[in-house]
């Protein structure tokens, strides 16, 4: 999601520039094509192409990361094993509202809630700071969710929000998923979304100040030939929290094992403690303020869905 600092400067630069009259028609993250059937033997062929990646890498778990960049979107993706079986996996995601549970975690989510008697079903999810904020002041998305697949051999989910805040679009998340040998998941997370001019000149000045030090997973060249180096720039940005969107995944499936009311407290610990494995890319505030906010946070989505 945006952070509250980009959009603050998106603000100054729609301003300080005259952007006026500046967009971009809907980016439009592309389904898997053909049958479920055909997508579901794409991925476990994605499986077997980058199982020496899995298998060696430097996040220290089965988890390969990449990103792309365009003029008009910019979309991250997570390629993992996770040890938990796909009929697990299949259970927990087809039904939207656990994917509030999920998106929770996320530093930036303020609040969740699922409208199950809307078609298709609708998640309404508040964005905001990382730090504690009243909900007027948070930007809302509604993200429609499809469940596109939900067979023995093969999960897609899709959550898409035309609109965000500030000339933002087409909001994707994306979740495939197959059964592997061993009793566990290969999984495919997409988060993507598409801006105009103004988004992307105000995002810029985020990563020319606040930002300018931040970094993604990826490494890429420098542009002298030099050695290579973690990307930084909207590319970082998507990375980090397509990281942050997958290891909450990770999270939500690690509470599982526990009684119904202590799975959100595991699912908290779980997630920092995973993301503090990762200081210089997802570091930002420390467990007792992220613990107090999110519990804080999580009371309120209770009482109001």
């Amino acid at each position: 999601m945006l952070t509250h600092d980009t959009l603050k400067l998106s603000r100054w630069a729609a301003s300080a520039c005259l952007l006026t009259g500046l967009g971009a028609g809907l980016v439009h993250a592309q389904a898997p094509a053909g049958s479920a059937a055909e997508s579901g033997a794409a991925l476990q062929a994605k499986y077997t192409a980058l199982s020496p990646q899995l298998a060696r890498n430097p996040f220290q778990r089965p988890l390969v990361m990449d990103s792309t960049e365009s003029a008009k979107a910019v979309s991250g993706s997570a390629y993992a094993v996770i040890n938990y079986r796909y009929t697990t996996v299949l259970a927990a995601f087809k039904d939207p509202g656990n994917w509030c549970e999920v998106l929770i975690l996320h530093l930036n989510t303020k609040h969740c809630g699922a409208d199950k008697d809307s078609r298709p079903t609708a998640l309404s999810v508040s964005v905001g700071k990382k730090t504690p904020q009243e909900l007027k002041d948070a930007h809302a998305l509604t993200f429609s969710f499809t469940p596109a697949a939900a067979r023995a051999d093969y999960l897609a989910v899709r959550l898409n929000a035309a609109k965000g805040p500030l000339g933002t679009h087409n909001y994707r998340i994306d979740l495939e998923a197959v059964p592997i040998e061993g009793d566990k998941t290969f999984m495919h997370l997409r988060y993507s979304y598409g801006y105009g001019m103004t988004g992307r000149l105000a995002m810029q000045a985020y990563m020319a100040t606040v930002g300018s030090s931040k970094i993604g997973f990826s490494e890429v060249a420098s542009e002298n030939g030099g050695a290579k180096a973690p990307v930084g720039g909207m590319r970082g940005a998507v990375e980090r929290n397509t990281m942050r969107y997958y290891l909450a995944i990770d999270a939500y499936l690690a509470s599982l094992a526990v009684p119904a009311s202590q799975q959100f407290e595991k699912r908290l610990q779980h997630w920092f403690d995973a993301t503090e494995r990762y200081p210089r890319q997802l570091q930002e505030i420390d467990r007792t303020a992220y613990l107090s906010m999110k519990r804080s946070e999580y009371q309120r989505q209770q009482a109001t869905p």
